[in-house]
This record gives structure tokens, sequence and C-alpha cells, in this order.
């Protein structure tokens, strides 16, 4: 009996068995086998492994950072004002064997669980805080996060809020708001520069009266800034030395009425 053709059809078998059973993995990917149901303790590569079906399954895991983008969730924060925010996290798998066997999709887990921890964390803040303490709570977000999915293998690297919508009418109050803000800024800035003002009049009117003919010279110059405008002012000068007898005169009719 010839048994050269079923010889040759065991080997071209085999020969095909085995390339099939080739498998290439990137760098940036492992591969979960699972031997007659059982996970083996390391997954595989990168690079060439082989996979012996139909004893061997395996699933690939990629070790690259995603993105994921939280659709907006409707929070109503702690001051009782609903606002709509949308985020997105950034998560990368540490442990292929983890993110298999622990949860049945990861990707659909996570996905869940970012929407659940973005209401419950951004409804324990003000809306003042939500608005200007971002950084805060993107980092309280990220810690939440990473606690739950670490049993998974997940590693939520970076949680960002991308934008609150808020309502019109609450738009519109906060608006007028900082229009006060910056109208009692206005005011304490004026009145400060009053002060100020008076302050330095004070000084000059003081540093004026140790020495009359300072004044003098302020007079003249005051009609020498008059006269270089184009204007109708009529100006008519007035001797200091006049003023100054008239107050002395002043002073000496005073002095017998007082006593």
């Amino acid at each position: 009996m010839d048994y050269s053709p079923l010889v040759l059809f065991v080997i071209v078998f085999v020969i095909v068995y085995l390339i099939s059973s080739i498998k290439i993995l990137a760098e940036y990917e492992r591969g979960v086998i699972f031997r007659l149901g059982r996970v083996l303790a390391q997954p595989k590569g990168p690079g060439v492994i082989l996979v012996f079906r139909p004893i061997d399954r395996m699933v690939r895991i990629s070790l690259r950072v995603e993105a994921m983008e939280v659709p907006a969730q409707d929070v109503v924060t702690r001051d009782n004002v609903t606002v709509k925010v949308n985020a997105v996290i950034y998560f990368r798998i540490l442990e292929p064997t983890k993110a298999v066997i622990e949860v049945a999709n990861y990707l659909y887990a996570t996905s869940q669980l970012s929407q659940t921890t973005l209401r419950s964390v951004l409804g324990e803040v003000e809306l003042d805080d939500l608005l200007s303490q971002r950084e805060k709570l993107n980092v309280k977000l990220q810690s939440a996060l990473d606690q739950h999915t670490g049993p998974w293998g997940v590693k939520v690297t970076l949680v960002e809020v991308k934008q609150v919508d808020l309502p019109d009418q609450m738009i519109r109050a906060i608006g007028r708001q900082a229009e006060a803000e910056r109208e009692r800024r206005a005011k304490i800035i004026h009145a400060e520069g009053e002060a100020g003002a008076a302050a330095n009049l004070e000084k000059a009117a003081e540093m004026l009266s140790r020495q009359p003919a300072a004044m003098q010279l302020r007079y003249l110059q005051t009609l020498v800034e008059i006269g270089s405008e184009k204007n109708t002012t009529v100006v008519f000068p007035l001797p200091m030395d006049i003023l100054s007898s008239l107050g002395q005169v002043l002073k000496k009719m005073a002095g017998p009425e007082s006593s």
C-alpha cells in the first residue's frame, strides 16, 4: 500500500497549521493567551508568537494611551444650578491580563464609570468653583476614576473638563454680577485717586505757604498756560504783592476787634 500521498498531505497540513499559528504583535500590543480555557501567567509579545488553535485563544490588547469623550451630562451643582458638562479622559492599559479577565469590556465600563463619576464629583461643588477651579476638579476626577479602574488594569492618566453649558438666565445673572463687580472696583479706584489727589494738594499748599515767591511763580505759569490756548478767556493780572498787603491790612483790622 502506497502511503506517499497521505504522508505528503500530513506534511502539507502541518506546515499550513504552523504558518497559520504564527502571529505578529506590534510594539504597542500584547497578546493574552488562553490555553484550554486557562489564562497564561504572562501576556505574549511584542514580535512573533505562536498561537496553536484550537488549544490556544489570543486576545489582542493595545498599550497606547486612548482618548475617550464623555458625553454631556446634566449636573446639579451644590447651589442647585443645572448645567451641562462634558469632558475627555485619557487612559491606557497597564496590565493586559486584568483588562481581559476582570471586566467584560473595559472600554464600555470605563465610559460608563466616567459619566457617573462626572455627575457625582461635580455635583458636590458650587457653580463658582466649577467655573474657576477646573484644575483641582480635573485632578479630583482623575483620582476617583483611577481608584475604580485600577483593579481592571486600566490607568487613567488625565481628565479634562471641556465645556460647561449654562442656562440663559444664569448667563445673564453672571453678566450682571460681573458688571456690578466692575462698577464697584471703578468706584474704589476713583475714591482712592481722589484721596491721593487731596493728599498731594495738601502737601503742595503747605510747601507754597512756606515760600510766597513760589505762589507768584505758579501764578505766572498759570497765566502762560492760559495765554497759549486759543480761547476767548480774558485774564486780568493781579500782582501778588497787592494780595499780601491786603491780607496784612485785614489782620491789623481784625486785631483790635478781637481784643
